[in-house]
This record gives structure tokens, C-alpha cells and sequence, in this order.
């Protein structure tokens, strides 16, 4: 059942030991950061829950079994109605797809898959009144109902509530497996109903052993991917990728440092115009990668490469760009990043936040 997973053991056997205990509590809920393998411990072990014949286990090899119930966050698309509430099942061919081909995966590629990369994905509260009916049924299998939940923090606040009566009042039979993200961001009183289980960043050893295995790495280049990689399989797929999104980052981030040093303010607003032309989520993306190489730039300053984690590109320039991050400016910086993902996330005016963004920097980079 978990032969999907990336290392994780400690958390495979701490939720088979609650069910064997007895003592499985209605809802649970996994958190940690993207590419820990949350989803895929999730869906492995909805996986063994149901399956208690051969019947199951070939329905669940293609997650078609009819006591497991997906619920993510969708888009409206012009098509629907305007009175329409968009909820998992509209989207239920493309998420099959996307679950079919691998229990790691990212809100990128969902957005992809659905065809709205530019819009910001929830979950409706049509969502929740759908789930309400579908748990009403009694098991079709007579055993568990489980409802597996991807991204809950990216419930609206309607369907927050009415989900939130259901974890109050389960049905019967009924496991909930909430996989998220950001915990801080779901109402307080969800949080107090469910069980948390933290999954930690995957072992470094673990990536390595997998790259080697799945992927056919040499002992040598899976070893310095799963350095790269931080914990994150999903990172360690896309370093594997030539077409990779990093490479456009990195190019954004040199092009943006250059200009601010300069105090180019009319290129930086041609270059505020392109950010803002991105979707959404890719913006939001940028900018974790922007903190993590200022956190990189900061740390190759003391001359340790046990402590950077760079791509030989990434290096390259950092050779020059690395001494104008020091103490007195990399924490102003990392705030001002922090800001602007959340105004992003908000949706206030993309080129209004990144021309902002960008003129700050010429004062931050002289900061000494």
C-alpha cells in the first residue's frame, strides 16, 4: 500500500498503529511542507483502510472505489453558469488523470490540468453540500467512508462552516483525511477537531535511494540532487526536469538584482509588467524561490558549502551578487518577499505590488 511513498516511516507507522490499536479518530490531519509526501501517505493509507478483499484493491488501484470521496479545490470556468457553485465532480476526469499518474503533484499542475493557470483554486460551498450527501449513503463495501480532503486551508469560509458541522457530527464509518499545507489558515475551531500529524522535510538518504531507484540516477548526481532538493520530492522531480521553471527564475532574479543596482527605474517596470503577466500561483512561486536565494547569497558569504544549496548557475552569480546580502539587509529583504506573497495571495494589483517590490530593492541592496 505505501510502496508509492518517499522514505517516511516514522508516519507510516505511526497512523497503521492507530488503526491497529483501535484508536483511528475520525479526522485526521496531515500537515507539512509541499513535496514531504503528505498527499501520498494519505492516499496510501485511504488505501489500506478500504481495501479488505480483491474487489477493492482493483477498484483502488485505479481509485475508482466508491466509499473513497476526493474533495480539492476547483475554478469556475466560463462555461459555468453564473449561479453555479464549481465543485469536485466537475472536475472528476481530470483529477483521476492527474492521481493516476503519481500521488506527487502540485497545485500547478492541477491548475493545468483544469486549464485555469491564472486563477486561484477553492473550495466552494457547493463542495461541502455535495460531500454532506454523499457521506449520508451507508457504505457501499461495509466497511469505512473515507473522506480525503487536498488543501483544506483553500476552503471558503461557507463551506468552512458546513464541513466544520460534519467533523462535529460525522457519519457513521466516516474517516476524514485532511492534507494541508497551511494549517494557520483554517478556522480555529476545524483545527481543534481533527488530529494533527506533522510530516517532516523527506531524509535526505531517502530522496537519494528513490533517485537511484526510480529514476535511474548515478550514486553521484542523485546525491547532489537530493542535497538540492531540501526534503522535497516534488523539487527533486523538477530538478530532474530540462524545462524547468528555476531556470526563468533564475533569469527574473539576476535581471531584477542588475536593474535595482543600476536604479533602472523604467526597465524595472518593464520588469514589474512581465512578473505581473504570470498567474497568481506562479508569481507566489517566484518569490519562494527569490527567499531562498537571497538565503542562499546570505550564506555564501561565509564561505561554507556545507550550508549552500545552489545550482552550478546559481553559484555562477553569486560569486559577484552574494556580498550584497549581509546582516544589515537580508532580514529587511525576506519581509519584504513575505509581504508581497501575501498581497499576491489577496489578489491586489499584480504590477502595482511588483513595481513597489522593485524600487525597494534599490534601496535595500546598498544597505550596509
Amino acid at each position: 500500500m505505501f510502496e508509492q511513498v518517499i522514505g517516511q516511516q516514522e508516519a507510516q507507522a505511526r497512523l497503521l498503529q492507530l488503526q491497529q490499536e483501535q484508536r483511528l479518530p475520525h479526522a485526521l490531519m496531515l500537515c507539512g511542507p509541499m513535496g514531504s509526501g503528505k498527499m501520498a501517505l494519505a492516499m496510501a493509507f485511504a488505501k489500506h483502510l478500504l481495501s479488505r478483499n480483491s474487489n477493492d484493491e482493483a477498484m483502488l488501484a485505479k481509485w475508482e472505489h466508491p466509499d473513497l470521496h476526493f474533495t480539492y479545490p476547483t475554478i469556475k470556468l466560463p462555461s459555468m453558469g453564473t449561479d453555479h457553485k464549481p465543485v469536485s465532480d466537475d472536475f472528476a476526469q481530470e483529477w483521476h488523470e492527474l492521481i493516476m499518474a503519481g500521488s506527487y503533484f502540485t497545485m500547478t499542475e492541477w491548475l493545468e490540468m483544469m486549464g485555469g493557470e491564472n486563477q486561484q483554486a477553492i473550495i466552494t460551498a457547493g463542495e461541502s453540500d455535495a460531500l454532506i450527501r454523499k457521506l449520508s449513503l451507508k457504505s457501499s463495501q461495509g466497511g469505512y467512508k473515507v473522506s480525503l480532503i487536498w488543501l483544506p486551508e483553500r476552503m471558503n469560509i461557507e463551506c468552512a462552516n458546513k464541513i466544520l458541522k460534519l467533523l462535529e457530527e460525522p457519519p457513521q464509518q466516516t474517516i476524514f483525511l485532511l492534507v494541508c499545507e497551511e494549517p494557520e489558515r483554517l478556522l480555529e475551531t476545524i483545527r481543534s477537531r481533527v488530529q494533527r500529524i506533522d510530516i517532516k522535510r523527506i531524509a535526505d538518504e531517502d530522496i537519494r535511494q528513490a533517485l537511484m531507484s526510480k529514476r535511474g540516477l548515478s550514486e553521484e548526481n542523485a546525491q547532489r540532487v537530493a542535497r538540492m532538493a531540501n526534503g522535497s520530492w516534488l523539487k527533486a522531480l523538477e530538478m530532474l526536469s530540462v524545462d524547468s521553471e528555476n531556470e526563468l527564475f533564475l533569469d527574473m532574479f539576476q535581471t531584477l538584482m542588475r536593474l535595482a543596482y543600476q536604479r533602472k527605474v523604467k526597465d524595472l517596470k518593464t520588469w514589474s509588467e512581465r512578473m505581473a503577466g504570470m498567474g497568481r500561483e506562479k508569481q507566489k512561486r517566484f518569490l519562494d524561490y527569490f527567499l531562498r536565494l537571497i538565503r542562499e547569497n546570505f550564506m555564501f558569504n561565509f564561505r561554507e558549502p556545507d550550508l549552500c544549496y545552489m545550482t552550478q548557475r546559481e553559484e555562477d552569480f553569486a560569486k559577484n551578487f552574494a556580498r550584497f546580502i549581509n546582516e544589515a539587509n537580508v532580514i529587511p529583504i525576506s519581509e519584504l518577499a513575505n509581504r508581497a506573497i501575501r498581497d499576491i495571495g489577496q489578489n491586489a494589483n499584480a504590477k502595482i505590488v511588483f513595481f513597489d517590490f522593485a524600487l525597494q530593492m534599490i534601496v535595500l541592496l546598498i544597505t550596509k
